[in-house]
C-alpha cells in the first residue's frame, strides 16, 4: 500500500516537529495507541489495540527515525507484530516545510506499508478504509491537541486574511486521512 499527501497546520515548522516527536502527543493522537515509550536515540516502542473487520489485537512494535534533519524532515521506519492477527513493517517521508504564504507551516508525506497475517487476509478494501479512518482521527486529534498547546497560533489563523484562499481550494479531506493512515499503519507494524 502506498499513501501520500500534504497539510497545511496553523502552527509554526518548529511547533509541528517538535509535537511529531513527542510521544505523549503521539499517544493521545493515534487512535487505539496504549504506549510510545523511548527505547533508544530516535526510537520509539509503540504498543496499541486495532480492529480490522472481524480481526482484533494488540501490536506491539518499534519505529525508528532515520535521515533526521530538524526541523525539516525524517524517515520514519516501522514494524509491528500483533500475533496471529499478523504484522506490518513499512516507512515514510516526513516533510515540514514553511508555507509560500502566510504564517504556520506544510505538512508533506509519502509511505509505504505491507501488511500480512489475518489482517492482510479481510481484504485490501477493509484494511485501506480502516486505515483511512484511522487517519482521520490522528489528524483530528493532532488539531485538536495542537489547538490546546498553542490556541494563539489558531486565534490568527482564523482570523479572516485578504491572501486566504477560498475554501474550494483547501487540502481535501482524504489527502488529511490517507496521511492519517500511513502513519497508523506504520505504528501498527512498528507495535511488533
Amino acid at each position: 500500500m502506498e499513501m501520500q499527501g500534504n497539510r497545511h497546520l496553523a502552527v509554526t515548522q518548529q511547533q509541528a516537529w517538535d509535537a511529531l516527536n513527542d510521544p505523549e502527543v503521539l499517544k493521545v493522537c493515534i487512535p487505539g495507541c496504549e504506549k510510545v515509550e523511548p527505547a533508544g536515540e530516535n526510537q520509539y516502542a509503540i504498543g496499541m489495540g486495532v480492529k480490522v473487520g472481524p480481526v482484533a489485537a494488540k501490536f506491539a512494535g518499534k519505529i525508528h527515525l532515520l535521515d533526521v534533519m530538524a526541523p525539516n524532515s525524517y524517515t520514519l521506519t516501522f514494524e509491528g507484530n500483533g500475533g496471529a492477527a499478523g504484522f506490518g513493517k513499512g516507512s515514510a517521508k516526513v516533510n515540514l516545510a514553511p508555507p509560500a504564504e502566510g504564517a504556520g507551516c506544510e505538512l508533506a508525506y509519502t509511505a509505504q506499508a505491507q501488511v500480512g497475517g489475518k489482517i492482510a487476509q479481510v481484504g485490501q478494501r477493509l484494511v485501506d478504509g480502516v486505515a483511512r479512518s484511522m487517519a482521520d482521527d490522528f489528524f483530528r486529534r493532532f488539531d485538536e491537541e495542537m489547538q490546546r498547546r498553542h490556541p494563539e497560533a489558531y486565534a490568527v489563523a482564523e482570523a479572516p486574511s485578504p491572501l486566504a484562499e477560498p475554501p474550494g481550494k483547501r487540502m481535501p479531506l482524504w489527502v488529511w486521512i490517507a496521511f492519517g493512515a500511513v502513519v497508523l499503519v506504520a505504528l501498527l507494524l512498528l507495535a511488533r
